[in-house]
């Protein structure tokens, strides 16, 4: 039984990686890749756990604080598998993604560290079909759609999965990879997919629907808090001194406007997202969703994902996350 665990694990990381280098290639081939231009690029993902980066843009937070000598490039990119690539690829300086993704990626041979926290978030499994009622009811019951393999909704449903049912790859053969978006339609309309892990603001969104519950909560899963959202950044970026201190003031800055300022911030964040004022401020100042740039559930991923062996290495925390200047 061991070894079949482990086989299934053994051949999921090894897709992942083809994927990776998949992807990879495509980078490296195109002209895309970031050069020596003086030019600091951004990448960032869909949804209200990147507030803080979306008003630090629009507000210009870290254009003045380097005082427009560095022209600063924001991209949006689907996934973090996309980001990961172009990091490496050269066309990236931060990224922002969730812990275990990163691990992956470290484990894997990227030369990253976790630079700042971003967001706290809850995350939920959610289905509409009521014959589902707990975990033991959703195997083989049918797909369930997540970012990807190895995102931390993945991860996520694994320790739940370890914890209530013992197997924590019990669901790796029943799960599909799509955007929040794309998850959320296939909830609603493909009779396939019977339940969607995903993060604010779809989770809020789907709990409104006919007949959704939660099946599990990251929070149950984790069995503490975790940070979701965290920046990242290669040595050649956190060594310069001058882009690295004035991207983490402008991130301070972003953060503490998105708390004193709701008012203008809620301008700025429902043009952007499309959503209207008053349901955004539900989403955005829900009490469970907190935008603070400390770093929380490291030790408890490294230490799941390397006995379940999503990791090779038992890293330690010094390893992932860049040393305070």
């Amino acid at each position: 039984m061991s070894f079949i665990v482990h086989y299934k694990k053994s051949t999921l990381l090894h897709s992942i990686f083809l994927i990776f280098i998949l992807i990879l290639m495509v980078l490296i081939s195109s002209s895309c890749t970031k050069q020596e231009d003086n030019t600091l690029v951004i990448a960032k993902q869909y949804g209200i756990a990147y507030a803080p980066l979306q008003i630090m843009q629009e507000k210009n937070f870290l254009d003045a604080y380097l005082e427009d000598t560095v022209n600063v490039e924001w991209v949006q990119l689907g996934n973090t598998t996309a980001i990961r690539e172009a990091m490496l690829a050269d066309g990236l300086d931060v990224g922002f993604m969730g812990i275990p993704p990163f691990l992956i990626g470290l484990d894997q041979g990227m030369e990253w560290k976790m630079m700042s926290g971003l967001s706290e978030s809850p995350l939920g499994l959610i289905t509409n079909d009521p014959s589902i009622k707990s975990l033991e009811d959703l195997v083989d019951a049918g797909k369930i759609a997540l970012p990807q393999p190895g995102s931390i909704q993945h991860i996520l449903l694994s320790m739940e999965a370890e914890k209530k049912l013992g197997q924590s790859n019990i669901f790796d053969h029943q799960l599909i990879s799509m955007n929040h978006p794309d998850g959320y339609q296939a909830l609603l309309v493909d009779d396939t997919v019977v339940a969607h892990y995903t993060a604010p603001p779809y989770l809020f969104k789907e709990l409104k629907e006919q007949d959704a519950h939660l099946l599990a909560s990251g929070g149950e899963g984790m069995g503490e808090p975790f940070t979701f959202i965290v920046g990242v950044c290669r040595e050649s970026f956190y060594e310069d001194t001058k882009q690295y201190d004035a991207f983490q003031c402008a991130l301070e800055d972003s953060i503490n406007f998105l708390y004193d300022s709701p008012e203008e911030a809620l301008d700025i964040l429902s043009q952007a997202y499309e959503i209207d004022r008053e349901t955004l401020r539900s989403y955005l100042y829900d009490e469970q969703m907190v935008y603070t740039t400390n770093i929380k559930g490291v030790t408890r991923f490294i230490e799941f994902m390397y006995a379940q062996e999503y990791l090779n290495k038992q890293w330690e925390v010094k390893e992932v996350i860049w040393k305070e200047k």
